[in-house]
């Protein structure tokens, strides 16, 4: 869908009443999306699966910030979600569940459908959910939160994106559910054409509570900035591509 290998440097200041939906918002990186979005002038709705949590993250986040509950596995949850937030300029589907690092040998079913029931039905449900909202918007942005760990290049053989020895083969769930995200992107991207501009990110290892346990990783809000340039690119920006946090495209 583009040809370019980097985002562009001047980016479209976004209107006012300008509106974005983040799922899972309420935490890691989805929470800085929000923040940043929220810095720029915009209304976000904080999108939490638990709606207490979603409150008490628009309540910390202060004016302009709003709460709405969306369970991204639940047609019901988003279906109330739509009726709730109404017009939408820019959707980020950051929610996501890594349900384990094992490999083919121990990788449960459950563990896989655990996985794709969030990271990729969620994608699509809420995607097409919101379609209505984002065809009325005239600069509408989709930006799917994926990971470097489902690129089928960077998985391939040795890179410096991380360590290919020690992940080589582990995870199966959440980073060929990722490897799915990726091709979700790239198809709905085809589908709508340049109207609406979808993109991937692979925000990098952020320290979140996305792995239990897990003591290493960047900062959220660095992931998050990558996010939030592409949810503000030119019209005549790029769509249907993996962008790394910093802006240089990534490899399928």
């Amino acid at each position: 869908m583009t040809n370019t290998d980097r985002l562009p440097s001047e980016l479209r200041s976004p209107e006012p009443g300008t509106t974005a939906l983040v799922t899972g918002a309420n935490s890691g990186i989805g929470l800085e999306i929000a923040r940043q979005l929220l810095g720029h002038g915009l209304t976000v709705w904080i999108g939490a699966r638990v709606l207490d949590k979603g409150q008490q993250t628009a309540a910390q986040l202060g004016a302009g910030a709003r709460a709405v509950q969306i369970d991204v596995t639940d047609a019901a949850s988003i279906a109330a979600a739509v009726q709730q937030v109404g017009e939408v300029d820019i959707l980020v589907n950051n929610a996501g569940v890594n349900p384990g690092r094992d490999d083919i040998s121990r990788t449960s079913l459950e563990q896989l459908r655990s996985a794709y029931e969030t990271n990729v039905f969620g994608v699509i449900s809420v995607t097409q959910a919101f379609l209505p909202a984002l065809r009325r918007s005239a600069h509408a942005r989709v930006v799917n939160v994926s990971s470097g760990t489902g690129s089928l290049t960077w998985n391939s053989g040795p890179n410096p994106q991380f360590d290919w020895e020690r992940v080589k083969g582990g995870g199966l769930a959440y980073r060929s559910s990722k490897t799915a995200v990726n091709a979700v992107t790239l198809l709905t991207a085809q589908s709508l054409g340049d109207d609406i501009k979808v993109n991937a990110l692979a925000p990098g290892l952020r320290l979140t509570n996305l792995i239990a346990g897990m003591s290493a990783g960047g900062d959220p809000a660095e992931a998050a900035a990558g996010a939030v340039r592409l949810a503000f690119l030119p019209d005549d920006g790029p769509t249907g591509a993996l962008w790394s946090w910093d802006g240089t495209r990534a490899p399928w």
